[in-house]
This record gives structure tokens, C-alpha cells and sequence, in this order.
């Protein structure tokens, strides 16, 4: 098994996600074991038209948390795809960095399923919690 850490998931997150993703400025808080925690800096081109975070946003955190805490949880990057993600906001997230705890909750050869909490970098209290899986795109070699 390879090591799969935060320089790995940086050039990871530079280079394997649609420039869209890449614009959504996230950084690496921190990884290891059977997670990944990512930051979403704050910006108004995120919010809707009163100031909150849209939910579009806030899934695609948790998407893409999710896919660096399976990488850290296999080792290496395995290319993937999301199955299913449900999502469920708790409360608005406003003029604040974001901060997506994703947890790998079981990782098998073919599937993944995980569980992702997002927070306003200042308040514990979480903003959204959802709910993941993922196919694992293993080589058929």
C-alpha cells in the first residue's frame, strides 16, 4: 500500500478534478487514516442572492472530501464515482470558510460508503451532514 498524504492529495486535487471543482479554491486541512478534512474558502460568487452558501456548493465539498478521505483510507487515489449522496442542511452557512469532515464509514474492493459533516470554520455546529457511496473504478486486468 502506498502512502497517500497531504502533499499526494494536493497535487490530487490540482490535477484530477474538473476545472469547476478547482474553482471552488479547497484546500487540504488534514488527512490520514479513514479521513480527510477539506476547506472551502468563503466567496461571495458561492452564495445565492441573500448571503447563504448555496447547496450546490455544499454538496460539491462534500463530494470531493469524500473522494480524498476513500484515497486515504485505500492507500493511493483509485479512480471512482458517486453512486449516491444525500445530503441534509441544518442550519445556513454564511460569510464563513467551510470546513468538510469526511469519514470513511466502509471500504470495499468494488464500493465505498462514507459520511461527511460540514461546519462554518467558527461555529462547531454543523451546517450539513451527508451520507455517500461511491463504485470503485478498480482496473479489470
Amino acid at each position: 500500500m502506498t502512502t497517500f498524504d497531504a502533499s499526494t492529495a494536493t497535487h490530487l486535487l490540482q490535477t484530477v478534478f474538473a476545472p469547476w471543482v478547482q474553482d471552488l479554491d479547497l484546500s487540504i486541512e488534514s488527512i490520514g487514516g479513514d479521513g480527510a478534512i477539506l476547506r472551502m474558502k468563503f466567496s461571495d460568487r458561492l452564495c445565492r442572492d441573500n448571503g447563504v452558501v448555496c447547496g450546490q456548493a455544499l454538496m460539491s465539498l462534500a463530494d470531493t472530501a469524500m473522494v480524498f478521505a476513500i484515497s486515504s483510507a485505500a492507500g493511493e487515489y483509485l479512480p471512482m464515482t458517486t453512486v449516491d449522496q444525500t445530503i441534509h442542511f441544518l442550519k445556513p452557512a454564511m460569510r464563513s470558510d467551510l470546513l468538510a469532515q469526511a469519514r470513511v464509514v466502509r471500504l470495499g474492493r468494488t464500493m465505498a460508503f462514507g459520511s461527511v459533516t460540514i461546519e462554518t470554520a467558527s461555529d462547531a455546529k454543523p451546517v450539513a451532514l451527508a451520507q455517500t457511496a461511491y463504485a470503485i473504478m478498480r482496473d479489470s486486468k
